[in-house]
């Protein structure tokens, strides 16, 4: 299996891929959808989040001591039409109807005074939301990326990130999934495609830069 991997690095380098992006001057911490529907076992969205959850929880309390932004993204529905075609191919989404507690923050995550709370429909914390304009006002140019899951909205907030002109930098043991080989496939091609793929200890040493 290592010579597997080594080999399609070294053909994904071959053909161009992989490039590094050099961080900018002023980051922000996105976790996305770090919720219960994730986090409780009982949960038919359970995703083994919890070590994640703590390695969040530390680029968190960093973020805040240096006074880089902290932005927690959720999701929450009315009656399902705001998610369009998205809420009709994931049926788990009616987990994120208004009121339900999987859509609640961990305790652990609680949403401190300063932080930002972004609600989103689609996977992606960009789009139908104000999260570009927010972050270009504030001349935030780089986001550290955690969250559930790593196949589905980490993923699609760090194109979208690419796509806005931001650095994504996606903390690899602060995200999560269902299953090692959609986590791990993702990993790769994000750092493939996308963005750098860093652990908590890189992104904290970039949060006390």
């Amino acid at each position: 299996m290592a010579a597997e991997q080594t080999d399609l690095n070294t053909d994904y380098a071959s053909a161009g891929f992989g490039g590094g992006l050099e961080p900018g001057k002023k980051p922000a911490l996105v976790l996305i959808d770090m919720v219960m529907a994730y986090l409780d076992p009982a949960s038919p969205l359970y995703a083994q989040g919890e070590a994640a959850l703590e390695q969040a929880v530390r680029l968190a309390a960093a973020a805040r001591a240096a006074g880089i932004p902290v932005i927690l993204t959720n999701v929450e529905y009315r009656d399902g039409s705001e998610g369009g075609m998205f809420f009709r191919k994931v049926p788990g989404l009616k987990n994120f109807m208004a009121g339900s507690p999987l859509g609640a923050f961990p305790e652990s995550l609680t949403p401190q005074p300063g932080d930002r709370v972004l609600t989103k429909f689609y996977p992606s914390a960009f789009f139908g939301t104000a999260l570009a304009s927010m972050l270009v006002a504030e001349g935030i140019d780089t986001l550290l990326i955690g969250g559930y899951s790593t196949s589905g909205c980490v993923r699609a907030t760090a194109l979208d990130a690419l796509c806005n002109g931001f650095v994504p930098l996606v903390v690899a043991d602060a995200c999560a999934d269902r299953a090692p080989g959609p986590h791990e496939s993702n990993l790769f091609d994000i750092q493939a495609k996308i963005g750098d793929v860093i652990d908590a200890e890189a992104a904290l040493a970039l949060i006390a830069r």
